[in-house]
């Protein structure tokens, strides 16, 4: 069963609301104040899918050992299938049962973004092929945005494909801007197809960043990014600006961070690509509180 019933719910402790509004905080992020503006039930829910998804990106990102992030991962997946039991144990899952039954949250959704963390935490990282980014990407952000659009209260059927635009963008916008950063962990998320279309045959990821075909595949994604913004500008123009703020806000931080990218390039990406806390907090006072 993927969404529960809402007499399935619990009154959420006012620990668990604090813990989750907590994380977010700590984590420094932007959406911050586009959340605060929701009404408190979706700021709540917001609160607590944003901290379920920092903690398993978390995992993702330590430094241990695979098998530890593997079993650390897999307590969160059983964590989830209590929390459609309505038996969480976490102070994140205990805040998410109303949420999931409220506004119809799927099982699945919440499962595929622990699934890409999974992808993440092995010593090393590649994809295939085109398929196998479009999957990554569905995993990791997609599906967030997925999550995220039934707490706003858009129809599932324009939700999902505004996921499906916006999500794609945004990753794809994550995984050209930390190229460098991600070789030097081992992660290559350029898919191996392209690589050897563009004339690259060692696909050991430092030296995939030096070569001189890097610039077309780059140029090729950073296409396909730009058709997916505005495919995704085209389905929010249909939703209610207000239901939607958040995304349209992260939507343009991300729309910005992309101009940047293609102006600077891709003959040295080692040169960092970001915006300032001023610029973003120009981004939120324009498009948090209309």
């Amino acid at each position: 069963m993927d969404t529960m019933n809402p007499s399935e719910s619990q009154v959420p402790d006012n620990d668990d609301l604090a813990y989750v509004e907590a994380v977010v905080r700590r984590s420094g992020t932007s959406f911050f104040w586009a959340m605060r503006t929701l009404p408190e039930e979706k700021r709540q829910a917001m609160y607590a899918i944003y901290a379920f998804c920092r903690e398993v990106d978390d995992i993702a990102d330590d430094p241990g050992e695979e098998s530890e992030k593997m079993d650390r991962l897999g307590k969160w997946r059983a964590e989830i299938e209590r929390i459609f039991d309505g038996s969480p144990q976490l102070p994140t899952s205990r805040a998410l049962v109303g949420p999931a039954a409220q506004f119809g949250l799927r099982k699945q959704d919440f499962l595929s973004v622990i699934d890409g963390m999974e992808m993440d935490a092995g010593r090393e990282l590649r994809l295939a092929d085109m398929e196998a980014l479009f999957l990554y990407c569905d995993r990791v952000a997609c599906a967030v945005g997925r999550l995220s659009n039934q707490v706003f209260g858009v129809d599932r059927e324009n939700g999902d494909r505004i996921a499906l635009a916006l999500g794609q963008a945004l990753q794809l916008t994550n995984i050209l801007r930390d190229l460098h950063e991600d070789g030097q962990r081992n992660r290559l998320y350029l898919p191996e197809s392209l690589l050897r279309t563009h004339g690259m045959t060692d696909l050991n990821p430092l030296r995939v960043l030096a070569h001189p075909g890097l610039a077309g595949v780059c140029q090729e994604l950073a296409e396909l990014a730009r058709r997916r913004f505005g495919e995704a500008v085209t389905g929010l123009a249909t939703c209610d600006r207000r239901q939607m703020r958040p995304a349209i806000l992260m939507m343009q931080v991300y729309r910005r961070t992309f101009d940047r990218l293609m102006r600077r390039g891709w003959q040295d990406i080692t040169k960092p690509v970001s915006l300032s806390k001023v610029e973003k907090l120009w981004v939120v006072l324009r498009y948090g509180f209309v």
